[in-house]
């Protein structure tokens, strides 16, 4: 099983504090897939004002978790990390559903998949669970280019 903790995700991911939202990767292959961590606290940013009282996590940062998964299996894949070779772009989203709110204290382990790859632009099938429990899930196209 291959895991990244959180110093290596950085490596490859230019996101910081407070817009990266993976905490760890659990398991990933290279062109295949990946499984990442995010602890959902209620230190959040967002929280503040989405909605104070009855914290949820904004869909708009679920599918961007995902997409952050998808572009670090995406480096990973290409041997590039970002700044040096270029970046990952969101291209699109298909079929994006939310099923569950996440809320603080919620663990959402996010799942991408890789659907293809052609010439720098990959599509990948994603969904992001709590406690096994299906919060979202769509499909996302990503595109690696120079800054």
């Amino acid at each position: 099983m291959n895991t990244m903790d959180i110093q290596q995700v950085m490596q490859y991911l230019p996101h910081r504090y407070p817009f990266l939202l993976i905490d760890r990767v659990l398991d990933w292959e290279l062109d295949k897939h990946i499984v990442a961590l995010k602890n959902v606290t209620m230190n959040e940013p967002f929280f503040q004002g989405h909605f104070p009282q009855h914290p949820v996590m904004p869909g708009v940062l679920i599918l961007e978790a995902m997409a952050q998964a998808a572009a670090v299996l995406s480096f990973r894949s290409s041997g590039a990390k970002p700044g040096e070779d270029g970046i990952v772009y969101f291209a699109g989203i298909d079929g994006a559903r939310f099923k569950r709110p996440v809320v603080p204290g919620d663990q959402l382990i996010i799942r991408a998949e890789l659907l293809r790859n052609m010439r720098g632009v990959w599509k990948y099938k994603a969904r992001a669970e709590v406690a096994g429990e299906l919060a979202a899930e769509a499909e996302l196209m990503a595109a690696l280019r120079k800054p």
